[in-house]
């Protein structure tokens, strides 16, 4: 891709962090119990380890161009992008679950609770829009609509 116009990417909250550690602590307290101190420590550094890498490999990297919408692993011509919408976290509850259009793509992270609905024009994909979560999503929703 060119110069990125908008770059951002949502990494795990604290809370999630703490719920995970905590989690991974009392699986080591379990084994330590059952099968001693060296493989409660053992258990423990293999849980942060793996906690790492998905922290490492889960957050949504979204970055625009000006030819390109990239998110996630997904790319898009931005000739192909019509108005994009910022969404609260009641509107995005209701797009993915009650209003959802079966058809859409949707990038979503359960920490993220706000997003951005991005209509797609391309008469050759039957994708009627993205719903991509998002914390910027005004900005966001601002540099799809040319807005910077």
């Amino acid at each position: 891709m060119d110069e990125s116009t908008f770059s951002s990417r949502d990494s795990w909250p604290i809370w999630l962090w703490l719920f995970l550690l905590f989690l991974a602590g009392s699986l080591a307290i379990a084994v330590e119990a059952a099968l001693g101190n060296r493989l409660a420590w053992i258990t423990l550094l293999i849980q942060f380890l793996l906690l790492l890498w998905a922290a490492l490999k889960t957050p949504l990297e979204i970055a625009i161009d000006e030819l390109h919408v990239k998110v996630g692993s997904a790319t898009i011509l931005r000739e192909f992008i019509g108005e994009a919408t910022p969404l609260t976290s009641h509107e995005m509850a209701l797009l993915r679950g009650r209003d959802v259009d079966t058809r859409c793509w949707m990038a979503l992270r359960f920490w993220v609770s706000t997003g951005i609905k991005i209509e797609i024009n391309d008469p050759k994909d039957p994708t009627p829009y993205w719903l991509v979560s998002a914390k910027k999503a005004t900005a966001l929703a601002a540099a799809l609509n040319g807005k910077n």
